[in-house]
């Protein structure tokens, strides 16, 4: 077996493949040539060259999200190492283990204007959850080398063993991205064979907390005692929370359960469309009386983040008495009123909780069980009302995705969008909430393709798909990944939004109309190409667009610019 000459490369491969890292995601150039060789060499790593680093990054979120293992990306020295950074900040709020791995020059060579170097020690520092700065390491040729040499490149070793172990277990252990930089000197490509590689190993630990009953008791009488209890389910991997918890939640008569699209949570009372329940309030004469007996007396949360405007909105005007947020590493005050952190896992809250707490009496869920059942027939028969737009196409696509596929969904209106309906419960739905970016929305559903053992379909916006294109350019698409693309000519969430729709600057700044089609790209990257610009035309093109092909394809529907947001504004009032 083939490895760098240079040690604190070996000793980088061989810590990595220790800790369960299996995929490598690497983009060329030069100082990074023994990290390379290190990883493409290795038996036990699966190595993909994608070429740039912003999509690259994606890419490793995507598999780190499907995979839930930590996947690494490797990189030269330079401004490459910054390309990384709309992904970190993804993995960073998103929980995703994703290892940055940089090459470097050694210290004494930065900042005297050689090229390919900038300041790398620590440059994700507000958005990374460890930052390792190895020491550049000079290759000893033999024995008879001077000893404070010997002395120096032995600690070194170890201070470089160290720092490695401690950023891997960091991301093992907290789920979040984690850099580690490593400055090189020349020669970079030359190989040893059969070299012994025995890194010192620190393990990694994952300790969960626990609560006492007695810890948790004062929390059990409050809930006992209201009436009304809300819980709203954020971004989460599939079968997150065991099925006996979510049935006792949902017979319940004091509690009703919001999910996200994204939540990947199935029971058939809880409420998956927030914005259905909470949107038409906002119309309606009585809405202040309506949002009184909405209020919950205690929120509890869990799960990622939440996409629903309208219940953000919501609970920070009526603010539950308590706001009770679990998860084992950090709490967001999102509704302003966050007053406990159950620092511990959502199965494991509930193992310890439910034995203390009774059901309790009260027509809160059924009230609204009501509201939402009408609000569901409201919902079918405006759909069948509407003219061609996004939303009559978002209803095309939803009754035909078929079962078994993981859905990737891009930001801005797609994500919106697809939280209008319900989605068959056997797909698994993601998006990148993290920070709610368009930025890699397409490499993460090619991340996803490369290692999910089922289909991916990415539905998203014609911004989203078009900023993002450099995600097709690899060589590992898997024939059945299929996109679908919105395009409505531009930002067309910028039309919901409000603003002067009229304004000078708002076709050329905020909405960015364009007359661009995705059908060039296709051809570029090999992908089967399809259009529709009708109800008619998404069905009959549906139809064949999951059938088995040799190339993966895009279906791109052309919506109406300015039909769009009045059909979404409308569909508030109607349901009402």
């Amino acid at each position: 077996m083939k490895h760098p000459k240079i040690p604190v490369a070996r000793s980088v491969v061989a810590l990595c493949e220790a800790k369960g890292i299996q995929h490598v995601v690497i983009s060329p150039g030069s100082r990074n040539a023994p990290l390379t060789n290190g990883f493409a060499y290795h038996p036990k790593i699966q190595t993909y060259s994608v070429v740039d680093e912003r999509c690259a990054g994606f890419v490793a979120i995507g598999m780190a999200q499907q995979l839930q293992k930590p996947v690494a990306v490797v990189c030269t020295s330079g401004s490459a190492l910054l390309n990384y950074y709309p992904a970190v900040a993804e993995a960073y709020y998103s929980d995703i283990p994703l290892v940055v791995i940089s090459a470097d020059r050694p210290v004494e060579r930065i900042d005297i204007g050689d090229g390919q170097t900038i300041r790398q020690k620590n440059v994700f520092e507000n958005h990374i959850l460890y930052s390792a700065n190895l020491h550049s390491e000079v290759v000893l040729e033999n024995e008879a080398t001077d000893k404070k040499l010997q002395q120096k490149q032995f600690e070194s070793q170890k201070h470089n063993e160290r720092e490695i172990n401690l950023a891997l277990n960091k991301a093992i252990e907290e789920k979040g991205p984690v850099h580690i930089n490593v400055p090189f000197y020349e020669p970079l490509y030359d190989l040893v064979e059969d070299v012994e590689v025995n890194p010192i190993q620190i393990l990694p630990e994952i300790i969960e907390r626990t609560y006492s009953p007695a810890q948790l008791q004062a929390y059990a009488d409050l809930w006992n005692k209201a009436a009304r209890k809300m819980i709203i389910i954020g971004v989460a991997p599939p079968n997150v929370v065991e099925q006996e918890f979510l049935d006792r939640l949902a017979n319940d008569p004091s509690v009703i359960v919001f999910t996200e699209t994204t939540s990947n949570v199935q029971q058939e009372k809880f409420f998956t469309r927030i914005d259905t329940i909470i949107g038409p309030i906002e119309k309606d004469e009585n809405k202040d009386q309506l949002f009184d007996n909405l209020q919950p007396e205690i929120l509890l949360t869990f799960g990622g983040m939440i996409v629903s405007k309208k219940i953000k909105a919501f609970l920070r005007n009526y603010q539950p008495k308590h706001h009770w947020h679990v998860d084992p590493k950090k709490a967001y005050n999102t509704f302003f009123c966050l007053n406990k952190h159950f620092e511990t896992s959502v199965n494991l809250f509930f193992t310890q909780f439910f034995p203390l707490i009774n059901n309790s009496e009260g027509n809160y869920s059924e009230y609204w069980q009501e509201v939402r059942s009408r609000r569901k027939a409201k919902h079918e028969d405006y759909m069948g009302r509407i003219p061609y737009s996004d939303l009559k196409a978002m209803q095309l696509i939803v009754r035909t995705v078929p079962r078994k596929y993981d859905v990737q969904l891009a930001n801005s209106s797609t994500i919106r969008y697809a939280q209008l309906f319900r989605w068959k419960e056997s797909l698994k739905i993601y998006c990148n909430r993290g920070t709610s970016g368009i930025d890699g929305s397409i490499s993460t559903s090619v991340g996803a393709a490369m290692v999910s053992e089922e289909p991916v379909l990415m539905i998203t916006g014609d911004l989203s798909f078009f900023y993002d294109s450099n995600a097709l350019w690899n060589n590992y698409i898997p024939k059945n990944y299929r996109i679908i693309i919105l395009n409505n000519r531009g930002g067309g969430i910028f039309r919901i939004l409000p603003g002067d729709k009229n304004s000078e600057t708002f076709d050329t700044y905020f909405e960015t109309v364009h007359e661009l089609t995705a059908k060039p790209i296709c051809e570029l990257h090999g992908f089967e190409y399809a259009a529709a610009k009708t109800s008619e035309e998404i069905e009959q093109q549906l139809n064949a667009f999951f059938d088995t092909s040799g190339r993966p394809k895009v279906l791109e529907i052309f919506t109406p610019r300015e039909v769009n947001d009045k059909v979404l504004l409308e569909y508030f009032s109607f349901v009402r």
